[in-house]
């Protein structure tokens, strides 16, 4: 029973995320999550708490479903910082071409109503924001020597702003083989800065 239990948390937990993640926070209505997840007012609450401790969850799940992939990438050339952020960039990608997700990205859309978010909210999505951008810096590492640590430093700024600017292109509708042309010019960007000496100050 345990097992089964499990699941079924599981799946209504990625019904939840959904709505979140296709409706926003104020727009995530208890219907909407209702219906998403299969559960009842009273289900709902006993399992997940209040609407907050469930967005919190849903943001937790996200990361494990849809982060992890591209936190792999970033790590899968660790000599070669250009090579793994043409991987991060191809994972973004994939996943904004999978039809069966909701479009844009979760994170972003969060950030975007940070203004109506709770405190620990708003911490929750800094802290998703802040983390790739660390993850995008450590893929940079095998930079550093040649290129100053203030270099690298923009470079994974740089490349964690083209990533939230994709998933808010993709939210309005523009086509992924657009959104692709954004990436490569990104990626050779980056590529040709990290062989480039810092600009002076």
């Amino acid at each position: 029973m345990a097992g089964r239990k499990q699941f079924d948390v599981d799946t209504a937990l990625d019904g939840a995320m959904h709505v979140f993640w296709e409706h926003g926070y104020a727009e995530a209505s208890l219907s909407r999550l209702l219906a998403a997840t299969g559960l009842g007012r009273g289900s709902l609450y006993s399992t997940f708490g209040g609407k907050d401790e469930l967005l919190e969850r849903s943001v937790r799940r996200y990361a494990e479903r849809f982060a992890a992939p591209m936190s792999a990438a970033l790590r899968s050339q660790p000599d070669d910082p250009a090579a793994a952020v043409r991987a991060f960039f191809d994972t973004v990608l994939t996943r904004l071409a999978d039809p069966d997700v909701p479009a844009g990205c979760l994170i972003t859309r969060l950030a975007a109503e940070t203004a109506d978010l709770a405190d620990p909210l708003r911490e929750v999505v800094a802290e998703s924001l802040a983390g790739q951008r660390a993850e995008i810096r450590a893929a940079l590492r095998a930079a550093e020597g040649p290129l100053p640590a203030e270099r690298l430093d923009d470079l994974a700024l740089y490349a964690a702003a083209v990533n939230q600017s994709l998933t808010v292109l993709h939210l309005a509708g523009t086509p992924v083989t657009e959104l692709r042309t954004v990436a490569d010019l990104a990626h050779e960007h980056i590529a040709a800065a990290l062989h480039t000496p810092g600009r002076a100050e």
